[in-house]
């Protein structure tokens, strides 16, 4: 088991060679243009969807997306070992798909590390705050499918979610607000 422990240990770059957590050291890296994508799905009732769209007080998905690009900011401050980053771009989409509602967020820099955890914060917060603006209607709702679609930049190169992994979160209602 201790062999097995060390292999983990040397692939995960927070880690040190004897196992303690670390901040990874970033100093040396090369600034480049990094650009991530993350997105997170509220599933929720038609009958609650319907009652959130018809919202006459105003829209709770317009606040989860300013949430949203609130959190991706504040990261740093979230994950341990994220390092606080200058985030030159940050957008979060919140809009309303058969399941209920679809996040999807975008963040970009030009620095040393990556901004995947700055994507996956902002989509996490924002699909908390609908949660959080419709939970009188719903306590049954659902936050599923948090994960990142793509990034680009850095030393790992390109990823991009494969379109068979997609699914569910692809498709938009076409119902009207």
């Amino acid at each position: 088991m201790f062999e097995a422990r060390r292999v983990i240990v040397k692939k995960l770059s927070h880690y040190d060679e004897t196992g303690r957590a670390r901040m990874v050291d970033v100093s040396g890296k090369v600034e480049t243009a990094r650009r991530a994508k993350a997105e997170a799905l509220v599933r929720m009732s038609p009958r609650t969807r319907r009652a959130v769209r018809n919202n006459p007080k105003g829209d709770p998905l317009e606040i989860a997306r300013i949430a949203g690009i609130s959190a991706a900011k504040r990261t740093s401050d979230l994950i341990p070992m994220c390092h606080p980053l200058l985030l030159s771009h940050i957008e979060v989409e919140a809009s309303f798909c058969t399941e209920g509602v679809r996040i999807e967020s975008t963040v970009r820099t030009l620095g040393p590390t990556g901004v995947e955890m700055e994507a996956l914060t902002a989509s996490a917060v924002a699909a908390l705050t609908v949660y959080d603006m419709c939970k009188a209607l719903d306590k049954g709702i659902e936050i599923t499918g948090l994960r990142l679609l793509e990034k680009a930049g850095g030393k790992s190169g390109q990823y991009r979610r494969s379109n068979e992994a997609e699914g569910i979160h692809a498709r938009e209602d076409s119902g009207s607000k």
